[in-house]
């Protein structure tokens, strides 16, 4: 089984790597569900948020939009080249009441019962021992404030997640979904028995049918680098990787691939007053 500092260390490399395309205009899915997952949460003004795995701020930012200046959102990621985005981000548009700050879910020092809300947008699948990631998380909502969880759905984003993996078998096999902690967890079922162990209360889970258009052939390629296929990306020399990549072009224009799946699941917990 995979440690928790070594997972820790996978996901702070591939993300720090995927840092320069991952807001790529290709990649839109990122801010689409982040400011869903927090519309979701029905924030008030006033509020204390937490992001955790905040990413470059999808979810963190409209949060911080949603509890106005007397409120504040505290945005944790692994990855700092993200946390600079992020940063960046806030300031081009004035928010004051957001930081950033790079940590880990399950090292994140924080008191008890200290946030309104905390919201983690398709990170929990990266630690190993997901239940005891989202107890951690529990602890930090107060009395009736609301914890959100975001995973992906089932069949991500096919058919090219297949031709992806494919083609990475057909240069490196040991390579073959050695980074794909996303497939963890992808059923509203088995989401809402995660939380459900974890002692959270008041459960709701609900999957969501979406897909994620390609304006060109290129844009699978932007989704490669800015995701977490990086990860496995890095691992190839320039020859493999321009393999991997024909392979996956050549199957867009060959298939008249437009869209790929896109589905995900929300599960929202209530703490009791």
């Amino acid at each position: 089984m995979t440690s928790q500092d070594e997972a820790s260390r996978k996901a702070a490399s591939t993300y720090d790597a995927a840092a320069d395309f991952y807001d790529d205009p290709a990649n839109g899915f990122w801010d689409r569900y982040g400011r869903a997952s927090v519309a979701r949460l029905d924030l008030a003004p006033g509020w204390h948020v937490l992001d955790a795995c905040c990413g470059s701020g999808a979810s963190a930012i409209p949060a911080a939009q949603a509890v106005g200046p007397s409120g504040s959102v505290l945005g944790i990621d692994l990855a700092e080249n993200l946390l600079d985005l992020a940063r960046a981000k806030a300031q081009e548009r004035g928010l004051a009441n957001i930081a950033f700050r790079k940590g880990d879910i399950l090292d994140l020092n924080l008191p008890c019962a200290s946030f309104h809300a905390v919201v983690c947008v398709f990170g929990i699948f990266f630690v190993p021992d997901m239940e005891r990631a989202v107890r951690e998380l529990w602890k930090l909502v107060r009395p009736g404030g609301r914890l959100g969880i975001t995973t992906w759905g089932p069949r991500f984003f096919e058919p090219m997640n297949t031709v992806f993996w494919n083609a990475v078998r057909g240069v490196k096999p040991d390579l073959y979904k050695g980074f794909n902690p996303w497939d963890r967890i992808c059923e509203p079922g088995a989401l809402r028995d995660l939380l459900g162990s974890a002692g959270v209360e008041m459960l709701a889970a609900t999957a969501e049918a979406r897909s994620h258009v390609l304006r060109t052939p290129d844009d699978w390629w932007a989704m490669v680098l800015g995701t977490g296929y990086r990860g496995t990306i890095e691992q190839l020399d320039a020859d493999a990787r321009a393999r991997v990549r024909r392979d996956c072009l050549e199957y867009i224009h060959a298939n008249g691939v437009r869209e790929v799946e896109a589905n995900v699941v929300y599960a929202i917990g209530t703490k009791e007053t």
